[in-house]
């Protein structure tokens, strides 16, 4: 029975990866134009939101969400989730139609076919290094300053040990957010963890429930009030994560 779970796993991690690819390879030469130029960007976030929405639903996931407050078209965001799977960035690119960039680490860069248009799409950041972080912060301020909204995993990745529920938070969403002015959208994801781990044979179609919670305001704040925002959004993403960790033990 342990041998069929696996190469049922298999098969499904294997389709998924054949979703991408072949995705990516279908809309290669719309994505390649879009990406020539700044100007034609948000022609390239409604390519990458239709991979999103045909590897996210062509995988077997669906969702339920509970929305608390509506974006508006023409502002910019801070977009922050708790970090847990792969397909945290299909989901996100599906719920916010505002465009915006990743945050990403630059290992995802060294896979075949989707490296290439990560590389290009998103901010790369090697987070062992001071001097990358510090480049990846003044990049992601050039792309607010165009108008574009910024989505950061605050955790930093995805903690090796599955039981932490959700990992202290980094700075550089917050400080971004409060230079300008713009407000931080918290986003809970429940369900990937165990759906979509990175663990290759574990995982199964399924339900996501998103709590996309009230916009937290940076608008007259200042750099000593990142520790109290940060500890607020944390919060509020962290809330529902426990209540749902509380029902499935109880």
């Amino acid at each position: 029975m342990e041998f069929l779970k696996k190469v049922v796993w298999f098969f499904w991690k294997l389709w998924f990866y054949l979703i991408i690819l072949v995705v990516i390879l279908l809309l290669s030469p719309f994505l390649i134009i879009s990406l020539s130029t700044d100007k034609f960007y948000r022609f390239f976030f409604l390519l990458a939101r239709i991979w999103a929405y045909a590897v996210f639903y062509g995988t077997g996931f669906r969702k339920s969400i509970i929305t608390k407050q509506q974006f508006d078209p023409t502002k910019s965001y801070m977009l922050t989730a708790n970090h847990t799977s792969m397909m945290d960035i299909m989901l996100m690119l599906i719920l916010v139609k505002n465009p915006f960039v990743f945050v990403g680490k630059k290992e995802l860069a060294k896979l075949p076919i989707f490296g290439y248009f990560y590389k290009k799409a998103c901010i790369l950041v090697d987070r062992s290094s001071a001097v990358s972080r510090q480049k990846t912060m003044i990049m992601a301020a050039e792309k607010l300053a165009k108008g574009l909204s910024v989505c950061i995993f605050p955790e930093g990745g995805v903690p090796n040990d599955e039981s932490v529920i959700l990992d202290d938070f980094k700075d550089g969403a917050f400080r971004l957010a409060i230079d300008f002015e713009i407000p931080v959208v918290p986003m809970t994801f429940i369900g990937l963890k165990k759906m979509f781990p990175f663990r290759f044979f574990a995982g199964h179609p399924g339900n996501v429930f998103i709590y996309q919670h009230p916009f937290v305001e940076t608008k007259g704040l200042s750099q000593r009030d990142k520790p109290e925002l940060k500890y607020q959004v944390r919060e509020l993403i962290l809330q529902p994560l426990l209540k749902h960790e509380k029902n499935n033990h109880s």
